[in-house]
């Protein structure tokens, strides 16, 4: 589930060439799937790194929801954040959201560059800050469900590993050999074996 959520988070920001949510995301996908080899294979200390980075992914996933709703200081008019300040790109969202359509302001301004279309976007059923908070709001849970999870996962591997018992190694009881199920008691017998001197 998390990786389908990833993976279509990745598409949206390629698509609006946000640079910092891919960079992100492309390293979540990879801690992802050290998480799993790590579960798989009974390695808690990948688990215990996945849970980590999980802490720094709702870090990140509250910043970008605090961005886009323009909390403190912070403001979803800026290039710098989110695309490295390399392009003027913003949101997918912003010109593709749902009901939105999309008006090419003509002439454009003498302010905008040449190589970028000037347009006014109307009619959105719902913003595109919206969007890119519900994507994010969706990683913080997710996350915080894979925490749980991987908490409890290295939990497990820890107690079964301090349980497993080395042929009576962790026993307080000293070894007792298995206990006899009769009450005969058996004695060793000795016979004579007759030589033959021819």
């Amino acid at each position: 589930m998390t990786h389908v959520c990833v993976l279509e988070r990745q598409i949206f920001d390629f698509l609006g060439y946000q640079w910092a949510p891919i960079l992100a995301n492309f390293v979540h996908i990879i801690i992802v799937i050290l998480g799993l080899f790590g579960t798989i294979q009974y390695r808690p200390r990948y688990i215990t790194g996945y849970a980590v980075w999980l802490v720094l992914w709702v870090t990140w996933n509250v910043f970008v929801i605090c961005f886009y709703l323009e909390a403190g200081d912070l403001s979803k008019e800026t290039d710098l954040i989110l695309t490295f300040n390399i392009s003027m790109h913003r949101s997918w969202w912003m010109e593709n959201g749902p009901g939105c359509m999309v008006t090419s302001v003509t002439p454009a301004p003498d302010w905008a560059p040449e190589d970028h279309r000037y347009i006014t976007v109307s009619g959105c059923f719902l913003e595109y800050q919206y969007i890119e908070v519900a994507h994010s709001s969706l990683q913080i849970i997710l996350a915080l469900a894979g925490f749980i999870y991987a908490c409890y996962v290295v939990k497990c591997i820890t107690e079964e590993e301090d349980s497993f018992d080395f042929i009576g190694g962790f026993d307080s009881y000293g070894y007792q050999g298995p206990q006899k199920t009769s009450h005969l008691q058996l004695q060793p017998m000795y016979m004579q074996i007759p030589l033959d001197n021819n």
